[in-house]
């Protein structure tokens, strides 16, 4: 494979969720390339069993979109060195108001590997208690739960759209549903 060289990385905006740098980057060919380069903390995603087999779902506005979306319950880490099972109970509790008793990673995702380093760990979570939703300042959603073959199919139908629900939920499908 022929080698690329990061000659520079400048940061252009520092924002709340990720900072975006210009990326200077000597290609093979001995060109000079500017890339964007989205630099993000990580993130941690839950999906959630009940007792009776169905999967909590949470309803929210996507400002990105400018709609609602249904996805799995998700939030990002409190700093870079978070393990990903913490992040995800305290996601599954703040956003659903329920505590895993058991939580077991599913998949690793990278969201979009051509600018962005963003990765996602995704758990399944079980024997669900209730406990105390305690939602941010500016989160408003709904908590729902669908039978996994309800969800897949809004998954074909172009309801499901989010990448890492879409993801996670494929593969809960195949690893606990046979």
């Amino acid at each position: 494979m022929e080698q690329y060289e990061r000659i520079g990385r400048e940061l252009i905006h520092k924002g709340t969720i990720i900072d975006y740098y210009q990326d200077t980057i000597k290609i093979p060919n001995g060109n000079i390339a500017k890339w964007d380069f989205i630099k993000h903390k990580g993130a941690a995603a839950v999906v959630a069993v009940k007792e009776d087999g169905r999967l909590l779902m949470v309803k929210q506005y996507r400002n990105a979109l400018d709609r609602e979306t249904l996805e799995i319950p998700a939030g990002g880490l409190d700093g870079a060195d978070e393990p990903t099972d913490i992040a995800a109970a305290r996601e599954l509790e703040e956003e659903t108001g329920y505590k895993a008793g058991k939580l077991e990673l599913l998949i690793s995702l990278r969201t979009t590997v051509a600018f962005c380093n963003e990765k996602i760990d995704v758990y399944v979570a079980t024997d669900l208690k209730p406990a105390k939703q305690h939602l941010d300042e500016d989160e408003f959603l709904d908590v729902m739960s669908y039978d996994i073959d309800d969800l897949i199919q809004m998954i074909y139908d172009c309801k499901i759209q989010d990448g890492k629900t879409v993801a996670s939920l494929l593969a809960y499908k195949n690893k606990y549903c046979k």
